[in-house]
């Protein structure tokens, strides 16, 4: 067929006619195409949004939510309000625990170095878990697989002075979308659950005076409530319940009553009260049927030496009880009077019910430092058991109190030092000594005073039991009980009486305290029956026991030791069902939770700083689908080394001519910011051989007396420049 002209156009026309209506579509084709690809490249490759797909924000809980035993979820620090560190969940008992493995391990690759310890419990909620570092890094990171989330660093000031006993968080409080967080520089911060980012941040107190928090904060009624840590800086404790959303006050108690509040008169008519101590270092528990907040206190100030606090110094070493709605006190039973040993009660408290005598008691326990678990009804502050007044040993330079409440039942450590830990504390006097002659006497009864004449006596500063808190078991009705026959030698400040001197300086009034090393400290594991306070079983292990416990209703509680095991007993009995080498400390404590219809156990080994265990990052998940094994092992007594990897330096944070930053990074946590001593470390400034830079090096690098050894974990160089700064800034001044 012939073609015409009008047929060529005709064709172009259609042709024209097909681009303009087919070819719009094509390009809003492609680029629908490409923008649902390119989402979705977004979506797997961006933690933020793999966070936002993953994460459920937590509701506003309620009383019933936080007090419910804990099993699917782990949502407060202890477990729920009761602060059992229990858990319903039985898949995972006495016949297979055995079995367990680990899921996964992630390294955190945050506060690794000496002065850090890995303290803190995590929170689960709905497959996701929430943990911090000692350097207060939140994390949070995914049940199934380990992956991190999302990371929030607060990019802690590093020349924090006013730290007590090591850089450590205590782990988050969780609720109304909000991850909250103590800090050590005495902040409290809610972030954004789904993202990490700040949503409200308040100064609790700065540490400029004296104040830091290492406590997990409690989400409870629309509140979160922290306690504050310094009582070893001049300080006045409190307990403060802020607004959820907003970060707004809502109540304050304070531990050391002022004039006109309940107690003020256990004080002298001096200034004392206002800098005396009483710091609340735990997650408080709560009882919703009777409306109240139950903590218990830290030890008066200054540490040893009561010469300027005459009295009973309420509320010091004492479990509190308050209205969680007011703040307003409703009773408070004084466990130390009077406090001259730095018996402090950093763990927390626990709430349980149990038959006693026939009839069902509403009870609180308290593990001390003294080395009884104090057993009180919660709604009175009564004892459960007969606790009199016993008359003690006096010193009247001490204005000590002549009475001491004493349990009937035993303690859970020795009471009265043996003659090798006094052998012990009489070779570390004479180093520390001027002369290398110092007169030592073996304390004879508990709570002895002392005075000029160097003491040397158990429990020390380090307990008994410390901050590691205790767990309790329903089924069993037993208390899991971890702790230390801790010792020292102590002698009071003879010369001038005792004055806080400064928050940069911890000051204990005292000339010379020695302490046994934790390396050296016989440890002990209890089970304790609730409903006799007398001891069912308990292991004693050559060194010390230094971690938490959790336990569940398959008959199984878990402890970790200091060389890097974390082990599995039976509840009952005490048998040993599991031990496995996580790679570092295992001084923190388990939780329990489960994930798609199965039990987890998830652990943080880090290490810690007063203990000096290998330190870490490991985040470990634990199943009975596990298939990874044991670590290579943290080695007991090895020191502060990263273990599993190459040891860990300060080289980039505190470079070698910087010798105050290697002190404070390494050397702080026990011998004090200033050098005058931490929490029971010696007085670097009362021992002749730390005026010898030659002496100081080979301390540093060997150890000895207690103290690890730096030589695979500083360079050369570095302790050098250490040492150096010792004898030119701290013992030469």
């Amino acid at each position: 067929m012939r073609r015409t002209a009008r047929d060529g156009f005709l064709e172009v026309g259609i042709w024209l006619l097909l681009v303009v209506l087919l070819v719009p579509a094509a390009v809003v084709g492609y680029v629908i195409g490409h923008s649902e690809r390119q989402q979705t490249k977004t979506v797997v490759q961006t933690p933020a949004q793999a966070a936002k797909a993953l994460i459920q924000p937590a509701p506003q809980f309620t009383m019933d939510d936080l007090n419910a035993t804990a099993s699917d979820d782990w949502i407060t620090n202890g477990g729920s309000l009761a602060n059992q560190r229990y858990s319903s969940l039985d898949e995972i008992d006495t016949s297979n625990v055995s079995q367990l493995r680990g899921v996964w391990l992630t390294h955190l690759k945050s506060a690794t170095a000496a002065k850090y310890s890995g303290e803190s419990q995590p929170i689960a909620y709905k497959g996701v878990i929430y943990i911090p570092t000692g350097d207060d890094t939140v994390y949070a990171l995914s049940a199934e697989t380990g992956e991190i989330l999302w990371k929030h660093d607060p990019q802690i000031n590093q020349e924090i002075s006013t730290v007590c006993c090591g850089w450590e968080s205590r782990g988050v409080g969780l609720g109304d979308g909000k991850v909250y967080i103590g800090q050590l520089d005495g902040k409290l911060v809610a972030l954004d659950q789904k993202t990490g980012n700040v949503v409200w941040s308040k100064v609790v107190e700065p540490w400029q005076d004296g104040y830091s928090i290492t406590s997990a904060p409690l989400y409870v009624d629309g509140m979160v409530i922290t306690g504050i840590s310094g009582g070893e800086f001049g300080t006045r404790g409190r307990v403060t319940a802020y607004d959820a959303r907003t970060g707004k006050m809502r109540w304050r108690f304070w531990t050391i009553p002022g004039p006109g509040q309940f107690g003020h008169d256990t004080w002298p008519a001096n200034d004392s009260w206002k800098n005396g101590g009483a710091p609340v270092w735990q997650t408080p528990s709560v009882d919703p049927k009777l409306g109240l907040l139950y903590f218990t206190t830290g030890n008066a100030g200054p540490d040893l030496n009561g010469s300027q606090r005459e009295g009973k110094n309420l509320f010091t070493a004492s479990m509190v009880a308050l209205d969680v709605h007011t703040g307003k006190l409703r009773w408070a039973y004084q466990m130390v009077h009077h406090d001259i040993w730095d018996y402090d009660a950093p763990s927390p408290t626990v709430l349980f019910d149990a038959k006693i005598d026939g009839h069902t008691r509403h009870g609180i326990g308290e593990a001390e430092k003294t080395g009884w678990l104090y057993l009180l009804d919660r709604e009175t502050g009564k004892p459960l058991f007969p606790i009199p007044e016993k008359p003690v040993p006096q010193n009247a330079d001490q204005k000590s109190w002549p009475t001491q409440p004493i349990p009937s039942y035993p303690s859970f450590v020795p009471e009265t030092i043996s003659d090798t830990q006094y052998k012990q504390i009489v070779k570390l006097a004479q180093e520390a000594s001027q002369n290398g002659s110092i007169k030592v006497i073996k304390q004879q009864e508990p709570y002895t005073a002392f005075w000029a004449t160097m003491l040397a006596m158990t429990p020390g500063p380090q307990g008994g039991t410390n901050w590691q808190p205790s767990s309790y078991n329903p089924d069993t009705h037993m208390f899991y009980v971890c702790a230390q026959s801790g010792t020292v030698g102590y002698t009071a400040e003879t010369g001038k009486p005792a004055k806080q001197k400064g928050v940069a300086q911890i000051t204990v009034g005292s000339t010379l305290t020695v302490a046994g090393g934790f390396g050296t400290n016989p440890g002990t594991f209890t089970a304790i029956d609730a409903t006799t306070g007398k001891i069912v079983w308990q292991k004693r292990w050559a060194e010390a026991c230094y971690a938490g416990s959790a336990t569940t209703k398959g008959n199984v509680v878990f402890i970790g030791r200091n060389d890097g095991r974390l082990q599995a007993y039976n509840a009952t009995n005490g048998n040993l069902l599991w031990s496995f080498q996580t790679g570092a400390g295992a001084n923190d404590a388990p939780t329990i939770f489960s994930w798609k219809g199965h039990e987890y156990v998830a652990f943080f080994a880090a290490g810690n700083a007063l203990a000096a265990t290998p330190h870490g990052d490991n985040l470990w998940l634990f199943g009975l689908d596990g298939t990874l094994g044991p670590q290579q092992s943290a080695g007991a007594g090895e020191g502060v080394g990263h273990a599993g990897e190459a040891p860990a330096t300060t080289t980039t944070a505190a470079p070698a001519a910087n010798g105050k930053a290697i002190f404070a990074a390494n050397c702080s946590t026990c011998h004090g910011a200033t050098g005058k001593g931490g929490n029971g470390g010696p007085d670097l400034t009362s021992i002749p051989q730390a005026k010898n830079l030659e002496a100081v090096i080979a301390q540093v690098t060997n150890g000895g007396g207690g103290m690890p050894a730096f030589k695979d974990d500083l360079s050369s160089a570095e302790i050098r420049a250490v040492a150096t700064y010792v004898t030119t800034q701290i013992t030469n001044k």
